[in-house]
């Protein structure tokens, strides 16, 4: 099972974290123009989103751009390969290795909670019965950005097809939306967010559908699966012995 942070990530360094990870980057290292550029093309897709930023990504996408302006101006030569004081990144780093720390040990506190739970079973309440059972394993590192991509796919694929737009109102909200998803998955088992959508002919239907998805994922009503290539990402129900597990 995968527990997805719906908070945009808990806050700007995981952002950061998730960047040096997923780029095999250097973290006494860091290329400041990069990382800056990344940081705020997440800041626009959440912005597309339509869904608010909070202040403390705004001011580390502010302190990036001071980073980097300051990596622009002239230095003196340093022999020390090392990072020290005078380098503006400095501060950034070590801000950086304590989070890392913090967020290490508690996944390791996670896992003692985790095997604790364990001693105590609770009861056995009988699964809902479904017309297609679930299966498989779902991924362990999927991540909030692997998702927006994906999401950012299927608009990009809708507006290619409709060139033409109308102006119409469109009413539908979340509840409806994770019905409509459960509905799929029940009718025809695992199903990648592509194929959800396939039948969604409004941008509008497809946000409010992926905000149903991540909200169903919190509230482990799902299963979430990636590919090799975040291009596109699979959701399934839950299988019987996990319900019964919860």
């Amino acid at each position: 099972m995968y527990r997805v942070q719906l908070n945009n990530f808990e806050g700007p360094l995981d952002l950061l974290l998730f960047f040096i990870k997923r780029d095999e980057l250097d973290i006494y290292d860091i290329p400041i123009s990069y990382i800056t550029n990344q940081f705020l093309e997440y800041i626009h897709v959440m912005e597309e989103l339509d869904l608010d930023v909070a202040s403390e990504f705004i001011l580390m996408a502010s302190m990036l751009m001071s980073i980097k302006a300051k990596m622009m101006i002239p230095r003196e030569d340093s022999d020390e390969e090392e990072l020290d004081e005078t380098d503006p990144r400095y501060e950034l780093v070590q801000r950086l290795l304590e989070y890392k720390r913090y967020k290490e040990m508690s996944v390791k506190m996670a896992d003692m909670d985790d095997e604790t739970r364990k001693q105590y079973m609770r009861g056995y309440p009988e699964a809902d019965d479904v017309e297609q059972q679930a299966s498989g394993e779902a991924l362990q590192d999927v991540t909030m950005f692997d998702l927006i991509a994906a999401f950012k796919k299927v608009l990009q694929d809708i507006e290619r097809k409709n060139i033409v737009h109308h102006v119409e109102k469109v009413s539908t909200t979340v509840e409806e939306q994770s019905e409509f998803v459960l509905n799929r998955l029940q009718e025809h088992g695992r199903q990648s967010f592509m194929e959800v959508c396939a039948t969604l002919k409004n941008k509008i239907y497809v946000v409010v559908t992926f905000l149903a998805v991540l909200e169903m994922i919190k509230e482990q009503q799902i299963n979430l699966f990636l590919e090799d290539e975040p291009t596109d990402f699979y959701i399934d129900l839950k299988p019987v012995d996990e319900i019964i597990g919860a």
